[in-house]
């Protein structure tokens, strides 16, 4: 990387960023594939995690060309494979949210809820960012993530509005999470303005007020507005710099099991 300028490699580790959370959280919710509570919801979350692997494709695809373009070394050439399966837990910069536990459906939903506001918000930004390529995947992801909130804000009310077991897990699963939501506007150094075209830092209102009106539709207790205590709460982070929890090891052990195996295997 000594041979890139500052300003691509800042770029190549914000598409590394990009790629690494959709990828992550991709193989979490890809862990209910056969596990869901109905066979619908079961193919739906599958879907979603599909969804999620062809965002993460589309990143890794680009950050795979500006990395080559950069260096014009053939003989470290990378690709989306490579990026994927041959990459350590210090080196992926995915948010802390995406790697924590499966947990049960209601965890799983809420993550995906407070996940999919950001996303949305973040792709409607790139859209109108300082570079093409990334205003495109925006561009095609974000018709993905509009469902992909109507899914989960819709689950979020069910379980949250539904029976007390249900209404105490939801709770259960805000006091769990919602630590790690402020990592999604702490900016790194490769989310400058000058480099993505807008400051993270202007998303966390727009998704505050999205994330309070679906929780307090769903009868919940609302971190950002309904108690006054979410902004007092500890954020946790750190992902974004590759520093991690002890879980993305694991996910990453079973992830790269097979390219590691048989390196260079292909079908």
């Amino acid at each position: 990387m000594n041979t890139v300028n500052i300003s691509t490699y800042q770029l190549i580790n914000y598409t590394l960023h990009l790629a690494d959370t959709n990828l992550i959280l991709a193989q979490r919710n890809a862990e209910w594939c056969g596990h869901g509570p109905i066979l619908e919801q079961d193919i739906a979350i599958s879907n979603i995690s599909l969804d999620l692997l062809g965002q993460a494709r589309n990143f890794y695809q680009y950050a795979a060309e500006l990395i080559n373009q950069s260096t014009n070394q053939p003989a470290n050439f990378v690709t989306e494979d490579s990026l994927a399966y041959l990459r350590t837990e210090r080196e992926f910069k995915n948010l802390l949210i995406t790697e924590l536990p499966r947990g049960d459906w209601g965890l799983t939903i809420l993550r995906q809820f407070f996940c999919s506001v950001y996303q949305y918000l973040l792709y409607e930004q790139l859209q109108s960012g300082n570079d093409i390529q990334l205003a495109a995947i925006a561009e095609k992801s974000i018709k993905e993530v509009t469902y992909h909130v109507k899914w989960s804000s819709e689950w979020v009310i069910r379980l949250g509005d539904g029976t007390e077991e249900s209404h105490d897990r939801m709770l259960k699963a805000i006091e769990n999470l919602w630590p790690y939501t402020g990592e999604f506007f702490m900016a790194e150094k490769y989310e400058m303005e000058d480099i993505i075209g807008f400051d993270p830092d202007s998303l966390k209102i727009p998704w505050l007020e999205g994330v309070s009106t679906v929780l307090e539709e769903a009868t919940l207790w609302s971190p950002a507005f309904g108690s006054g205590q979410g902004e007092k709460v500890f954020m946790h982070s750190g992902g974004k710099q590759g520093i991690h929890t002890e879980h993305l090891g694991f996910i990453l052990a079973e992830m790269q099991s097979v390219q590691r195996t048989y390196p260079g295997a292909k079908w």
